[in-house]
């Protein structure tokens, strides 16, 4: 499989990249990472999505350990390798079991989740399949995390869609992964 959207060196960056992919590396995330480096081609689009990233990832109001699941979940919906690669040893550290980010890889229903995680799997799983949530697990959520936390959630799962098209389509290879863990 060949990369159509290669990392561009840092010589080829123009007067608007420059500035926006430094900004991804001057930030949380340390690096311009593999879903940045095919959008760097549309900067300002570029740009746009670290900042909303940024926050899903990060600061999103159901915290980092359910935000990694729920990437997880959308990795695995759309078979994007890279995402899963980055971000199945955050979600472990995170608190996530390594049992149940198997048992997702593998789509198979993990066995050990906590209570909210289960909320979150069903919510992704159900957002992904169904394109719909029941009223069951909305409730559920609301429960948990109020109508905030759930405009979360379905903003993780869309976000991490869209990076997971930009890179199927560009055929993005999967990082070693050594590279791409940024300690908080």
């Amino acid at each position: 499989m060949i990369n159509r959207l290669p990392p561009l060196p840092l010589s080829a960056w123009d007067d608007q990249q420059r500035p926006l992919a430094e900004e991804i590396i001057n930030g949380p995330r340390g690096a311009l990472l593999p879903p940045f480096e095919p959008l760097l081609r549309s900067p300002e689009l570029m740009a746009h999505a670290q900042r909303m990233g940024e926050y899903l990832r990060y600061r999103s109001s159901i915290g980092q350990r359910l935000s990694e699941l729920a990437i997880l979940m959308t990795a695995r919906h759309w078979s994007q390798p890279v995402e899963w690669a980055i971000h199945a040893p955050i979600a472990r550290d995170k608190g996530i079991s390594a049992a149940a980010v198997q048992a997702i890889n593998e789509n198979c229903l993990p066995d050990d989740l906590l209570d909210d995680e289960w909320v979150v799997y069903h919510f992704c799983q159900q957002l992904h399949q169904q394109k719909k949530v029941s009223d069951e697990i909305w409730q559920q959520a609301i429960a948990l995390w109020g109508e905030k936390g759930v405009v979360d959630l379905i903003g993780i799962n869309g976000y991490y869609s869209f990076l997971s098209m930009i890179m199927n389509g560009a055929q993005t290879p999967v990082p070693d992964t050594q590279d791409y863990i940024i300690p908080e």
